[in-house]
Formats: C-alpha cells, structure tokens, sequence
C-alpha cells in the first residue's frame, strides 16, 4: 500500500512515520509513505512562496494554484488514473466504508491544504476527491492525512497481528455497530467487577452477551447506526 502526501510540512510526520503499527508496517515493506513539499513546485525565488492573498478582499491567505497542479501532476505522472483526494471541511465525511475503499486501492494519494485553503481552479482542473474527517476546521490538512492513514493502513493485510480485528470493530463491515465493552486483569477494581459472563468460560453465552451489549450500546449513544 502506498500512500503520497502533498504538504507545505513535511517534516511533521516524521515522528508519526516512525512509531506503533504503521511504524512496523514500514519497516516490513506493507506500506510505504512518500511525501511531497508544495514548495519544490514554486517558481524560483529567495522565499518560493506557495501563497497569495484572495482576489476580492477576505482574511487569511489562499494556497496557489499553478504549484498544486504542478505537483499533484507530477506525482501522477506515471499513474494518471488515480484520483487524488484534497482534504477540506466541505467534502464527504470520511468513515470507516470509505477507509475500505481506500484500502482495496493499493494507492492513495493525499493533497493537505493550509491558510484559507486552496485556489478553487485546484480543484476545477484537478478534479479531486474531496473528503473532510469532521465537521470542524483544523490547521491544516495534515493531521487530516495522518487521519486517513491510520484508518487505512490497519486493514492492510498483514498490519494488524489478528485479522479479525478491523472485522469486528466499531462502524467495521463485520459490526457496523458500536463494539461490546472489554475487560481484563484485575478481575475487580475500586468496586467495580468484570462481569461474570466473561469469567464463565460459556462462550455462546459470552457472545450472546456482547451481541447484547452491542444493540445496547449502540442504541444510548448512536441510534442513527441503527
């Protein structure tokens, strides 16, 4: 799985790249991250700025259009048919079915915005997915990238240690539902015990429970899942 990502910050994800499951996935050569400065794509100057003020008066600054066409077009040069994903507060909400679907790509490439975001001809020429990971505004679109990444990458198979995980998670294809509450040692703490159910070694009666506390669950706390 290979991931490119286009940002004025490059070096944000250098820790993020190093550490946990994607950390190892890395390392095994499961995925593979490639990340891209807008700036390279700037025309030649002391500073390369990337950026602009918008043309009709407004705050903040707008990402320009010719060094986001040149680099996202250079980044597709060999693969054209991939459609690049810009990440914005106006596009789709991402969710776990859409991390599926980028999962089965084998290749996703991310445009992470700043400022004001970008010149809107970025879009009209590039045609881009847009995806949004809530509805709230961040900085910028890297932590959104990272976002995606994450969500990704642990269904890549071979990333997660058992496979059945990413199967039976909340919003996953095998419960697309909030998950069952888990425990484990000490068997009581200040009070409060583990349910006996989970103690019983039944395990019909121990999957009745959580197909219990699913529907459970699921119903306080999210009903338009229902």
């Amino acid at each position: 799985m290979r991931f490119d990502v286009i940002t004025l910050f490059p070096d944000l994800f250098d820790s993020y790249l190093d550490h946990g499951l994607l950390g190892k996935a890395i390392q095994r050569g499961l995925v593979s991250i490639h990340r891209h400065n807008l700036r390279d794509f700037a025309p030649e100057s002391v500073h390369r700025p990337v950026d602009d003020r918008p043309f009709g008066g407004g705050p903040g600054m707008l990402i320009q259009v010719e060094p986001t066409v040149r680099c996202v077009e250079s980044v597709l040069a060999s693969d054209d048919e991939i459609r690049p994903i810009l990440l914005t507060p106006s596009g789709e909400t991402f969710c776990q079915p859409v991390a599926e679907q980028l999962a089965t790509e084998g290749r996703v490439v991310l445009l992470c915005g700043r400022y004001e975001g970008f010149d809107q001809r970025v879009t009209d020429i590039l045609r881009p997915r847009e995806i949004s990971v809530g509805d709230f505004v961040l900085n910028g679109g890297e932590v959104a990238a990272m976002t995606i990444i994450d969500a990704v990458v642990r269904l890549v198979p071979g990333v997660l240690g058992d496979p059945s995980s990413s199967i039976e998670d909340s919003f996953s294809r095998g419960n697309r539902r909030l998950e069952y509450p888990q425990y484990t040692r000490p068997r009581e703490f200040r009070g409060h015990a583990v349910p006996e159910v989970l103690l019983s070694g039944d395990h019909q009666k121990i999957e009745a429970w959580r197909a219990e506390q699913i529907e459970l669950r699921t119903r306080q706390r999210r009903q338009d899942l229902l």
